[in-house]
């Protein structure tokens, strides 16, 4: 039997699915005077501060039965005018609308979401046990309810009480509620749990179940050979949508979002690109159990949730659990050789196609992640790099030089991590001792150029060197041109690369690109494509593009020279040794 905490208990209602609110009710048995409580204003994971509490309403306070004041000092804390000598109860509402992985969600079909999003922090209690109560809605009878939490005392449609053991845990584990499917598996010895909410008839549930088995097995015998993984057990929250995807790592489980058209269906073996992009996901969510939430930036020992919690370490974090998202994939036997280049093959012309690169380092690209990761707009690409792609390609680059020098892999570096930061806090210098110990040497010129530094990355001799051929072939003409466009209501320029063609010509972000004028005719473009229609063997043309309803007359060139990388397995015995399957 479990002890009953004297710390925080929450009370959660799907209050009214029409208005997408939810009502909390947070008991503190033996509040301090004066008490104090605040709402996260981000979610670690999510490094952009989001202010959780605009959503947060109808607040109020009781104590022995009668209202007690209630003072807000921020955007998000509130002092309450109460006395230690009985139990505070806070009452508020929450609205929830938001259908993504980072906060919350009530209608009449789901419910979701996470604790930060729902749950006040006590302040001078965040360390004591925790209490969160479910409270099956009347209206849907049909519903149960999905959460990493120790049950307490709950049902057999998961309604209940759960325990956490202090506030950190608490808002670390996501909820699901609703008529979602389920199922069970083990990986390792160890039970994993699936629930799905919005697939259809079509959904092979079975086989999603058996691939991502594959993955679990994979990686807990990465990181731990044949030993316990660092959890009882572990659960994916999987909401499948029209259009979206994104995934939220947590201690114990994950919340995923896919489009529904990348489910696996009953009836179909085919490996499309759809459920290898969900695998993928699956792979990189699981992959941040061991490296982001328990080996983790020193900076996030201690969560700060009312501000942002900087680090230089995200290409770690991120970049290198992108590396070996796809890469686990691959040696778990899910795809081949030929799509797991195709997936390098992308990630490498992201970044090479991307100007940022030559601007910021992937250190500085994670220290900004609050400011311009998650805040990106049409000069992002310009101004910075993804501490995801280039950070997975620092990893490649490191995993290819110890293999080619031949002392270990990135994947014994890893493991070496693991043992010397016990599991916790880790620091850039505990990188650089471990590649110095494993690789026989320091690595401090790699460290200066690919993560400090904003050179170019030696890929094309690591590969070569590791069996695979960089073939350069003809870039396409948004590549050429050095655009992204949309095409949805005529061309319209997203993004205009630095040093592009466009760029030379004068086009800007929010160009509408209407014609273009060759050889003494003049042509409206529907699409980008039908430029080289109209314009034959021209490198020398007039674009019409309307800019805030003016049309300007650009001058043009076309570019013949702009190549894009096609990696071709040249050498499969030598490429094995990399990405096949690992004893």
């Amino acid at each position: 039997m479990i002890a009953r905490p004297a710390g925080p208990h929450y009370r959660v209602e799907a209050a009214d699915p029409a208005a997408h609110l939810f009502h909390v009710t947070l008991t503190v048995p033996q509040p301090q005077a004066g008490q104090r409580v605040s709402l996260p204003a981000w979610i670690p994971g999510s490094y952009l501060v989001r202010e959780f509490s605009r959503h947060l309403q109808k607040l109020n306070a009781r104590q022995d039965g009668r209202p007690v004041a209630i003072q807000q000092l921020d955007k998000a804390t509130w002092q309450v005018d109460c006395v230690p000598s009985s139990p505070l109860v806070i009452g508020y509402e929450v609205y929830a609308f938001d259908n993504s992985v980072r906060t919350a969600w009530l209608d009449s079909q789901r419910g979701f979401f996470n604790g930060t999003s729902l749950c006040l922090r006590v302040h001078g209690m965040a360390q004591e046990p925790h209490e969160l109560e479910l409270v099956p809605p009347r209206a849907y009878p049909h519903w149960e309810a999905a959460t990493g939490l120790e049950p307490l005392k709950t049902g057999k449609r998961g309604f209940g009480t759960y325990l956490a053991q202090d506030y950190d845990e608490l808002v670390d584990c996501p909820v699901e509620l609703g008529a979602f499917h389920s199922a069970e598996f083990r990986a390792c010895g160890v039970p994993h749990r699936l629930v799905v909410a919005g697939a259809t008839e079509a959904f092979d549930a079975e086989r999603l179940v058996a691939d991502m088995q594959k993955i679990c097995e994979t990686q807990i015998r990465f990181w731990h050979d044949r030993r316990k993984p660092p959890f009882k057990g572990y659960l994916f929250l999987l909401n499948a949508v029209d259009d979206g995807y994104g995934g939220l790592e947590h201690r114990n489980s994950t919340a995923l979002i896919c489009s529904r058209r990348d489910l696996p269906r009953v009836g179909d073996s085919r490996m499309g690109e759809g459920y290898v992009t969900l695998l993928g996901l699956i792979s990189h969510e699981y992959f941040h159990t061991w490296n982001v939430k328990r080996l983790r930036p020193a900076e996030f020992a201690h969560y700060d949730y009312k501000q942002e919690n900087y680090s230089n370490l995200l290409w770690f974090f991120e970049g290198f659990t992108s590396y070996y998202d796809d890469l686990l994939l691959r040696r778990a036997g899910l795809i081949d050789d030929a799509t797991y280049l195709k997936l390098l093959t992308k990630t490498c012309n992201q970044v090479l196609q991307t100007p940022g690169r030559e601007v910021q380092s992937v250190a500085q690209a994670s220290f900004d992640a609050w400011v311009k990761y998650y805040r990106q707009d049409e000069n992002t690409a310009n101004a910075t790099v993804s501490y995801y792609t280039k950070g997975a390609l620092v990893a490649l680059c490191f995993d290819l030089t110890l293999r080619q020098e031949g002392h270990a892999s990135l994947d014994e570096v890893m493991r070496a991590l693991w043992q010397r930061c016990k599991a916790g806090p880790m620091a850039e210098a505990d990188f650089a001792a471990v590649l110095k110990e494993l690789g026989g040497r320091a690595w401090t010129r790699e460290l200066a150029a690919w993560v400090h530094g904003t050179r170019e990355l030696p890929l094309k001799d690591l590969l070569e060197a590791h069996g695979i051929t960089v073939m350069e072939e003809p870039a396409q003409l948004q590549q050429r041109l050095g655009v992204r466009v949309t095409e949805s209501a005529g061309i319209v320029l997203k993004n205009v690369l630095r040093g592009g063609a466009a760029e030379q010509a004068g086009m800007a972000a929010n160009d509408e690109w209407v014609g273009v004028e060759v050889a003494g005719s003049a042509w409206r473009l529907g699409k980008l494509d039908d430029l080289m229609l109209y314009i034959g063997s021209h490198r020398r043309v007039t674009a019409i593009v309307a800019r805030d309803r003016r049309l300007l007359r650009l001058d043009l060139a076309i570019p013949a020279s702009v190549t894009t990388w096609r990696l071709v397995l040249r050498d499969p015995a030598r490429a094995q040794t990399w990405f096949g399957p690992q004893g």
